[in-house]
């Protein structure tokens, strides 16, 4: 699940670097994110020979909660078996982690899937966006510069490798060679 705001208003921006991933691993894989549900878009497909969905709430940030919950009674996934994709601010751009369980980091989505599932035991793929030293709101909402580009592709080539990495061989594995 990758986590970001719906619209073109929001697309590029840091928030949606969860969405961002999402798309990259729907071309990677071949896997059509075209099943439109009340809470999230969604593909199935397979992944390291195995299936998997791939989603993208379609509920703000603040509200991933009710899209995660949905895909985990749909599909009757346990929250451990879920990866979300999400922005930290903690991160520098370029970096990411990979953690099975977590506190939210003051992230409003990861406090919304904590709330709706009603633990914080499941993976997150955190992708650096860097904090800026004011204007949370304005930078999480803008678009990256020029300079971080290149970082950011990076990264973003690492995580699709991780998250391929988790589906075929669990958290364990993809902590141990992507942290």
């Amino acid at each position: 699940v990758g986590i970001g705001n719906p619209g073109e208003k929001y697309a590029g921006t840091r928030h949606n670097i969860g969405f961002t991933c999402i798309d990259l691993l729907a071309d990677r894989f071949a896997i059509r994110l075209n099943d439109k549900r009340k809470e999230v878009v969604l593909g199935q497909g397979t992944i390291a020979s195995k299936p998997v969905v791939l989603a993208k709430p379609r509920t703000f940030v603040n509200r991933s909660g009710a899209a995660v919950r949905y895909l985990a009674t749909r599909f009757g996934t346990k929250p451990p078996d879920m990866l979300v994709l999400v922005d930290d601010l903690d991160l520098p751009v370029g970096n990411m982690r990979i953690r099975k369980s977590g506190g939210s980091g003051g992230h409003n989505g990861l406090n919304s899937i904590n709330r709706d599932l009603t633990t914080q035991d499941y993976p997150r793929l955190r992708i650096g966006i860097s904090r800026p030293a004011h204007g949370a709101i304005e930078h999480v909402l803008g678009g990256f510069t020029p300079a971080e580009q290149g970082p950011l592709d990076e990264a973003l080539a690492q995580a699709i490798k991780a998250v391929e990495a988790w589906v075929a061989h669990g958290t364990d594995f993809a902590m141990n060679n992507f942290n």
